[in-house]
């Protein structure tokens, strides 16, 4: 007998009760380690400067340092002649002043010394002997010039809550000295897979009636860089075995941390043998906050919550389950990582500008069902006239076809009030990650 889906929930609801959800509690972490696991880190608190930088004020050129007043009206028909003070290297700060009509060789990074408030580079000069530079062109204060406390003064907010940790800010903190840093934890999440018909990737010949596990690796390969992740492996149709194995996941465990997500493969449709649903009503403490979700491919998700735990059941078709972790899935992943704190939009790191979009002119019509969301898979051709330069091409074919996803270079949302769009509508396409 087939069960019904419980408690079917727009998208709009189901993005609320995630947002609901607050991220992850903050941990401390070398600096280092955040380099070498890669992915996304999110500052949980203000970083403050404890010194100026850069430190004093440092040349940006090979060239010389000047009292620009010195060269006021200088060009090539109208040369000045200073001279020169001595050298500055780029590791030790200048040991003398300048004073009117001196300069001072200077490497890049190198120091600039008392009086002296600009830089003229290299090419612009000629040595003429031991002591004499001509200079051909004039300066202004600050120029070529590094100043202190440019990038950051001491005291002030160098990086502030919510930032997140790309290669420029990692450049900052190590300027700065500044080695461990309080960041918003990484979520841990685990992946199971459910089905008598599934065996590892690995197996040579799958006997008839068998397929090999597809959305485990799949998955896993979304989220590098966003969870730590673990593959559970494959739990079969049977309920105690699937009770057990969600348990040991959720669970706190002498080997291993609970997951802060757990996601299951197949089994949250309305069949007979989708057993994620009723798994998870036997579950103590176990709250299902929907079976079902407004959302073409990818309705049969379940969603579930136990303490700070959430479940996800996932529909088995590889397309469904790809699309259901493009549109929700990694967002939340998002979230519990810190993107909200430094998402300024309403809709948090659910909106459209999580991912990076283009604009594109649909090439024919595309049929939707009112009440839904709609994400239509979209291949883009720039090889065409359309105004905004690309064309979306449907990709059309079954969920459980991986070439639709292929072949495809985004999605495109039909929102849920209309019943599709016409071909030449300029429409935004949300580019898959690359």
């Amino acid at each position: 007998m087939h069960q019904s889906f419980l408690t079917v929930l727009s998208v709009s609801d189901v993005v609320a009760r995630l947002l609901s959800v607050p991220p992850l509690p903050a941990v401390t972490c070398p600096l280092e380690e955040l380099v070498l696991r890669g992915g996304m880190a999110v500052l949980a608190s203000d970083i403050p400067a404890g010194e100026d930088l850069p430190p004093a004020d440092r040349s940006a050129m090979d060239g010389y340092a000047v009292r620009s007043e010195d060269l006021f009206g200088a060009s090539e028909f109208n040369p000045v002649w200073l001279e020169c003070r001595g050298r500055i290297p780029v590791n030790v700060p200048p040991a003398f002043a300048l004073d009117a009509g001196y300069c001072a060789e200077i490497a890049t990074g190198g120091f600039l010394p008392e009086g002296a408030d600009a830089v003229v580079m290299v090419e612009q000069s000629k040595r003429l002997g031991a002591e004499t530079v001509e200079l051909y062109r004039s300066t202004f204060p600050g120029e070529h010039v590094l100043c202190k406390g440019d990038d950051v003064r001491s005291g002030d907010v160098a990086l502030p809550a919510g930032t997140l940790l790309r290669a420029q800010e990692t450049g900052l903190l190590a300027a700065l000295g500044i080695t461990e840093v309080p960041v918003i934890r990484r979520p841990r999440v685990t992946l199971l897979s459910t089905g008598d018909e599934l065996v590892p990737p690995r197996t040579p010949h799958p006997e008839a009636g068998q397929i090999r596990d597809v959305n485990s690796l799949a998955i896993a390969t979304m989220l590098s860089g966003r969870a730590d992740v673990r593959l559970g492996g494959i739990i079969p149709d049977d309920l105690d075995r699937l009770v057990a194995a969600m348990l040991e996941e959720l669970e706190p465990s002498s080997s291993r941390e609970p997951a802060d997500v757990l996601l299951l493969s197949g089994g949250s449709s309305a069949g007979t043998r989708d057993l994620t649903l009723t798994a998870l009503q036997r579950i103590p403490g176990m709250e299902i906050l929907c079976h079902g979700v407004a959302l073409s491919p990818g309705k049969p998700l379940i969603l579930a919550r136990r303490g700070s735990a959430f479940i996800w059941g996932l529909p088995g078709q590889v397309a469904s389950a790809q699309v259901v972790m493009f549109v929700l899935g990694l967002p939340f992943i998002q979230h519990l990582s810190g993107a909200s704190l430094r998402s300024p939009s309403a809709g948090g790191p659910f909106d459209q500008t999580l991912w990076p979009s283009r604009r594109a002119i649909l090439s024919r019509n595309v049929a939707s069902k009112q009440g839904r969301e709609d994400y239509i898979r979209v291949r883009l051709d720039q090889t065409c006239d359309a105004a905004p330069g690309s064309l979306a091409i449907p990709v059309t074919g079954p969920s459980g076809l991986l070439r639709t996803l292929i072949h495809s270079h985004g999605l495109l949302r039909i929102p849920a009030n209309l019943e599709g769009l016409e071909a030449g509508t300029e429409v935004s396409v949300l580019l898959f990650p690359a």
